[in-house]
């Protein structure tokens, strides 16, 4: 058996002073609407909380699929590698950026050299090279192979769409293709859903198509995404069946906001390729926002009375 963790879209708060060289920019409309509305709902405590209880479960890799800071300024991106090293090693979790990590030009390399260790596969340099080199990454853990792709760009004010690129697509189907003939199950990353309608217009990921054609060619078992701050499921169609495709909440997602609460997945595998069993446990904040607990388990491959092999079509979970 062997189990893996997923989380995402953390928003480490709360925001450093800024200056007015750094408002004088995007930031100026993130800093209004941390203010006016992120802050009374992403919450310190409630992350600590959610990682408390994962913990406790000891899952054998953990995945973060993006958005550690909210204005990616200098001061979050260093404190959020220092968050990540609070967590745990490098080699037992693995992360892709977010559109919040690349808010404004430049961030995403900041981002991505400072968190570096949390990011590289295998077979990476040591060193952190040209931005363009760095996905997507390969890491194998057990029987899972570990894809991490990026969507993370800095965009205009009032957007914040993800762009997956042809170069990017290709290298995913030859790590897909390689993957599958190592009989590995491929668990793919990446910030925004991959999904048409999953997002408004302002915030959906260009290149849709070529990560379903990447799929199609190189075949996949999963793919996990954050970005919209909600519990979904939903199937990817390729050559190879469908693929579910999973969000999660905000890990620090308190209550009474217009989001569902922050929760995690706690996937474990077992089986063989053809014969793959894997089970998603959601866990989330109670009502009360003082505890963690089980709120739906869900069978994705294998066999259980009531429960089919594939995922049902689009379902918030």
């Amino acid at each position: 058996m062997f189990t893996f963790a997923h989380i995402s879209d953390i928003h480490l708060g709360p925001l450093p002073r800024l200056t007015l060289r750094e408002l004088a920019s995007k930031r100026i409309t993130g800093f209004v609407n941390w203010h006016r509305n992120r802050r009374k709902h992403l919450l310190v405590n409630t992350l600590d909380l959610l990682l408390s209880d994962m913990r406790q479960r000891q899952p054998d890799h953990l995945m973060i699929t993006g958005d550690l800071v909210n204005l990616a300024t200098s001061i979050e991106i260093r404190l959020a590698g220092e968050w990540l090293e609070s967590v745990g090693d490098p080699r037992e979790t693995t992360l892709v950026p977010g559109n919040h990590d690349a808010y404004v030009p430049g961030a995403h390399d900041r981002s991505v050299r400072q968190w570096y260790p949390f990011i590289a596969g295998d077979e990476s340099p040591d060193d952190w090279p040209d931005e363009e080199h760095v996905f997507p990454t390969y890491r194998r853990r057990g029987p899972v192979a570990i894809i991490g792709c990026s969507t993370s760009n800095a965009t205009p004010p009032f957007s914040a769409g993800g762009y997956f690129s042809a170069r990017q697509a290709r290298e995913t189907a030859n790590l897909l293709r390689r993957a599958g003939e190592e009989g590995l199950f491929r668990v793919v990353m990446i910030h925004h859903p991959p999904i048409r309608g999953a997002a408004p217009s302002h915030k959906r990921m260009i290149g849709i198509r070529r990560f379903a054609a990447a799929l199609s060619l190189g075949g996949a078992e999963l793919v996990l995404h954050g970005h919209t701050h909600l519990n979904t499921v939903y199937p990817l169609k390729t050559h190879h069946g469908d693929v579910p495709v999973v969000g999660i909440a905000s890990a620090s997602q308190g209550p009474g906001g217009h989001k569902p609460p922050a929760a995690y997945n706690l996937f474990s595998l077992s089986g063989e390729p053809g014969a793959w069993n894997l089970m998603c446990e959601r866990y989330g904040l109670t009502p009360d926002a003082d505890a963690i607990a089980l709120e739906q388990r869900r069978l994705f491959y294998g066999t259980e009375a009531g429960l089919a092999q594939r995922p049902s079509i689009a379902a918030q979970f």
